[in-house]
C-alpha cells in the first residue's frame, strides 16, 4: 500500500506551505488525482484519516477532498482525443496504436484551506 507514503509526502508538503504562509490550522486539503494514477481513492482516504489523527494542531482533523482528472489519450495518426479507460491504448477512431496518455496520471495538491 503506497498510499500511506503518498499521504506522508502530502502532509510534509502541506506543512512546508503552512510554515511559509504562517498558517496555524488547516481545514482541508484538495488533491487532484488522475484516473490512472495508480492511487486507490479509498486507501488514500483511510490513510489520510489515520495520519491526521496523529498530527499536531496544524492538520488534526483536516478533511481530504479528492477531485478526479479523467484519463485522456491522444492519437498521433488521426489527432483524436478519447477516453483511456473506455478504449485503452488503441484509438477507437482509426485503430492506430500510435497513441499516448495526455492526462490522467497526475497527482497534485490543488488547494489548502486554512481556518
Amino acid at each position: 500500500m503506497h498510499e500511506l507514503g503518498v499521504v506522508f509526502h502530502v502532509i510534509k508538503m502541506v506543512e512546508e506551505v503552512a510554515r511559509e504562509n504562517d498558517l496555524t490550522q488547516v481545514e482541508s486539503v484538495t488533491l487532484e488525482l488522475g484516473e490512472v494514477s495508480g492511487v486507490i481513492d479509498s486507501y488514500l482516504e483511510n490513510c489520510w484519516n489515520w495520519a491526521v489523527k496523529k498530527q499536531e494542531k496544524l492538520l488534526r482533523g483536516a478533511e481530504l477532498k479528492l477531485e478526479t482528472i479523467p484519463a485522456v489519450t491522444y492519437c498521433e495518426d488521426c489527432q483524436n482525443l478519447y477516453g483511456t479507460i473506455e478504449h485503452g491504448k488503441i484509438c477507437p477512431r482509426c485503430k492506430s496504436p500510435h497513441t499516448y496518455l495526455q492526462q490522467g496520471n497526475e497527482f497534485r495538491i490543488k488547494e489548502i484551506s486554512a481556518c
